[in-house]
């Protein structure tokens, strides 16, 4: 029998060493990606599998051209959703709330042209807290659409005055709008929107209540249109605010067969003032129905050719109160002073002797009513030709909102 060699009985030992060393080594390796591998952790049953993951955050939209006029989104897995915030460059925030334990929504939509922040904290399974930073910027408008509102803010009105927002260019998509339009009135007065045309050919919405409004009461609107597409005209890019109080109840009326003004103060009689109305038979004729002072415009001039009645006068006239756009004024008329009371002989407007005037002037303010009757007008002007939405019913002017 042949002898064993001493190296052959020896070298057998080395090999197992080193592969006993290399299960060693590779045994804490394996631990280690189990809580970070995206196969195993929480799901593989095995005890605190994967709570060291942080969760996964995804926000919608994101990138350098994201597209405007949605709300922005927050989902998360792998954790829960404890905050999001949405701001822009100036640090205005979006709002919004969660659902559930790992989404969220914006209250507010995403304008055009801006870069927006989002801050997320979200919590693992093992209770860890991890905040997150990310950004995105939406595409420029193409077009912007801009608004000219009435009342300015922190105004008195008169009990007639409706809230008048003014586009520049085609509003299209006017449910979207109307929306976004809130009136805060703390007396829960009921009114409504409606939409018109504007004397300048331009879209306007109005807002009046069913009714006169009670005296005192304290109007806000909030239009939160920034990021609101209105169709053909294009986006919105920032919001409009007004708010204004309602002051005394006063009522201008104004007969024209009686040639006499009469201002009523919370249902009395203050004075009575001979006037003169509009020529009957032409179209000199005033306007009947109701309208509403717009401005008090003090001393201007007044040229009979803008109002398409040739060169009949060109003037500067004192005391003047537009009630319409299409130019029917109450004013100072002294040169009329022989028919006031007697005779209709104005070209449309209501004149009255300056001292009457210039007392009637500082009684009266924008908004309040003025009821005009007499057997020869031209009827009633078109809600957008100054503020006529109240020589229409209450079910026409419902009838006029775009979310009936």
């Amino acid at each position: 029998m042949r002898p064993i060699h001493p190296a052959r009985a020896v070298s057998a030992h080395p090999i197992r060493t080193r592969i006993a060393a290399t299960a060693l080594l590779l045994a804490p390796l394996a631990a280690c990606s189990a809580g970070t591998s995206g196969g195993g952790g929480a799901d593989d049953g095995k005890p605190g599998g994967g709570k060291d993951r942080p969760a996964t955050v995804t926000v919608t939209p994101s990138g350098a051209k994201a597209p405007a006029g949605k709300p922005v989104t927050v989902d998360v897995r792998g954790g829960t959703l404890v905050k999001a915030v949405v701001t822009d460059a100036e640090g205005r925030s979006l709002g919004g709330e969660r659902s559930g334990d790992t989404a969220w929504k914006s209250a507010r939509k995403a304008a055009p042209g801006t870069t927006y922040t989002v801050r997320t904290t979200t919590r693992t399974p093992d209770g860890t807290e991890r905040t997150d930073e990310s950004s995105f910027t939406t595409a420029p408008a193409d077009r912007v659409n801009k608004v000219d509102w009435r009342p300015g803010a922190a105004t008195t009105v008169g009990v007639a005055q409706p809230l008048s927002l003014v586009f520049d260019h085609p509003v299209t998509d006017k449910a979207e709008v109307e929306r976004q339009l809130k009136v805060t009135v703390p007396d829960g007065t009921e009114g409504s929107w409606g939409w018109i045309k504007d004397y300048s050919g331009r879209d306007r919405v109005d807002w009046r209540p069913k009714e006169y409004w009670k005296p005192g009461t304290e109007v806000r609107l909030d239009a939160r249109l920034n990021g609101t597409d209105s169709g053909d005209g294009g986006w919105f890019v920032r919001d409009y605010s007004t708010h204004f109080t309602v002051g005394s109840r006063q009522i201008v009326k104004v007969d024209l067969d009686a040639k006499r003004l009469t201002l009523e103060r919370h249902g009395e009689t203050v004075r009575s003032i001979p006037v003169s109305g509009g020529t009957p038979g032409g179209k000199k004729r005033s306007w009947g129905g109701t309208t509403v002072l717009m401005a008090k415009e003090g001393t201007i001039n007044m040229n009979s050719e803008t109002v398409g009645l040739g060169d009949a006068y060109d003037k500067m006239v004192d005391y003047s109160m537009r009630l319409t756009w299409s130019g029917m004024y109450a004013h100072a008329a002294p040169w009329n002073a022989q028919h006031m009371g007697r005779a209709n002989r104005s070209s449309g407007c209501i004149g009255m002797d300056t001292p009457d005037a210039s007392w009637f002037y500082g009684q009266v303010r924008p908004g309040d009513p003025f009821e005009i009757t007499g057997g020869d007008t031209k009827g009633v002007p078109d809600p957008g030709n100054g503020f006529g939405a109240w020589n229409l019913s209450w079910e026409e002017w419902q009838a006029k909102s775009a979310l009936r």
